[in-house]
């Protein structure tokens, strides 16, 4: 079935063009999509050495089911995820099912392997491989039955997509991976998309103070109206953040924060996090920065930990209904993240808009 799809051509561009998806096999799903959120890492795959379907956050409905599937059905609400486990590798067996071997949802910058089936998309007659093999910037994708969650009742499908990976990311880092306990302090460097999210984890999670640290007065505005409970206006002339650093251990008795996550995409900021936490804190670089970056090891003294820690912990069939009743309870703020949406021509201007800090969300909508 042809569709309209935007590809990267692995050296820093893309275009909106035609791709042509195949009817599944037996353990895949076709999912015509309504909608796709747009982060950061959309921007880093235009430069992935090769031509591939964009976009990695996305909510659509269930077009056509492979004969094995058996938990979704033509006509279903789904949100798609990048984490797709074959339950049966040493690490799925382990419960870390986001370092899956199989389907190796860590190594996004690699050709497709494995249980990818690439060739059921193809572009120019040649198969083409899918950003974290799901590709949600397509009117159409192709998927294995593990990336698809049902999406309950009441909740709209700019919610869901957003929640495919940003809400994931932010909200399980603060709950899954850091575990933040009740009058724990939290420093939060970068509050856009996936900070926003970290800030709601904490705050869900009964943590204070909560800090939210940025260049932009505007996002800080932002994070407070997301729970932050206090913010700091960094400078951009103090490229460690010293005086960030000095503040919040004014804000937490001299000591420093519980945890620090960062979540700016800045290399250069990938370990200032290290600087806002007290001896035996835990520092967590979020935002999934690539490039080589150094650090000086007394940052880590004494007894610092620091992680990198991917997708938020994602187990979908766990936490993505946990994601979806706190937003229909009103305990996480979902529509208020969606700044601006755009249809998939525009999505230019909705790169351009998310790199300069206008948005704290985009969402591209194909209805």
């Amino acid at each position: 079935m042809p569709t309209l799809a935007a590809i990267a051509d692995g050296a820093g561009a893309f275009a909106i063009d035609k791709i042509v998806v195949a009817s599944p096999q037996p353990d895949e799903v076709l999912v015509e999509i309504k909608a796709a959120g747009i982060c950061h890492t959309d921007h880093a795959s235009l430069s992935w050495k090769r031509p591939l379907v964009m976009g990695h956050e996305g909510a659509g409905v269930v077009r056509e089911t492979g004969s094995g599937v058996t938990h979704v059905k033509s006509g279903d609400r789904v949100v798609l995820n990048w984490c797709i486990p074959c339950g049966d590798c040493f690490q799925c067996r382990r419960g870390d099912t986001v370092l899956c071997e199989t389907s190796r949802p860590a190594h996004v910058m690699e050709p497709s392997r494995g249980h990818a089936h690439a060739n059921g998309t193809r572009w120019r007659g040649r198969p083409i491989d899918r950003s974290f093999n799901i590709g949600t910037l397509s009117g159409l994708t192709l998927v294995r039955k593990e990336a698809v969650t049902s999406i309950p009742a009441g909740v709209p499908f700019p919610v869901a997509a957003i929640s495919g990976c940003g809400v994931m990311t932010g909200f399980g880092s603060a709950v899954n991976v850091a575990r933040v306990q009740p009058g724990e302090s939290v420093a939060v460097l970068g509050c856009g998309g996936v900070g926003l999210n970290i800030i709601q984890g904490a705050h869900l999670a009964g943590a204070t103070p909560i800090i939210a640290i940025d260049s932009n007065p505007a996002a800080l505005e932002r994070a407070r109206r997301f729970g932050a409970t206090e913010s700091i206006l960094a400078g951009r002339d103090d490229l460690e953040l010293r005086a960030v650093a000095g503040k919040i251990r004014t804000l937490t008795g001299d000591r420093g924060a519980d945890y620090a996550f960062e979540a700016t995409s800045v290399p250069a900021l990938a370990f200032v996090p290290l600087l806002f936490i007290r001896d035996g804190g835990l520092a967590l670089q979020v935002s999934g920065i690539n490039d080589p970056v150094t650090v000086p090891m007394p940052w880590f003294m004494w007894n610092k930990r620091y992680i990198t820690p991917l997708y938020g912990g994602c187990q979908p069939a766990r936490d993505f209904p946990r994601i979806f009743d706190h937003y229909k309870r009103g305990e996480l703020h979902l529509d208020e993240l969606v700044t601006r949406t755009y249809r998939l021509e525009q999505l230019g201007e909705a790169l351009d808009d998310m790199l300069t800090g206008r948005n704290a969300k985009g969402v591209i909508l194909f209805d």
